[in-house]
């Protein structure tokens, strides 16, 4: 009896992580459609912008520049996700911060002491990426050189 008991319980274990891994999976393809539809719109709102005569807000411009570039790199981190088995690769998380943070530079510049505390968290987050870069992906066991 408690075998039979535990070789079920051992296969609802093991049914529920690919359950709530389809629930995921579903979830992000949605996101990816929501963000789709933004990017999308972004592009027109940036076309009326271009067309428009007399429109000279070059501020507005590069923030809707920047916007596009955040929706575009959350599709992407989406894409790799799936085409990676189900991880987010990091560097597209500092990617998106690095974006984030010029996109606040450039919006919201008035007041120096916050344009620095941005360019300070961008200059961490590229130490970050750097360090990421030079440090193995995959770390050599430690091998022993001892004879004996």
């Amino acid at each position: 009896m408690e075998k039979l008991f535990k070789k079920e319980f051992s296969i609802v274990l093991s049914i529920i992580p690919k359950m709530l891994q389809t629930f995921l999976n579903f979830c992000l393809i949605l996101l990816a459609l929501i963000l789709s539809f933004l990017l999308i719109k972004e592009l027109t709102v940036f076309f009326k912008i271009l067309i428009t005569v007399g429109s000279s807000d070059y501020k507005q411009f590069l923030a809707n520049i920047l916007i596009f570039f955040l929706y575009f790199e959350f599709i992407t981190m989406i894409v790799k996700y799936f085409k990676e088995d189900y991880h987010f690769p990091l560097r597209y998380f500092l990617y998106v911060g690095i974006t984030a943070m010029i996109r606040l530079i450039i919006v919201e510049h008035d007041h120096p002491i916050d344009t620095l505390i941005y360019s300070l968290v961008i200059l961490i987050l590229i130490v970050g990426y750097f360090i990421m870069n030079i440090t193995p992906l995959e770390r050599p066991k430690r091998q022993l050189f001892f004879k004996e």
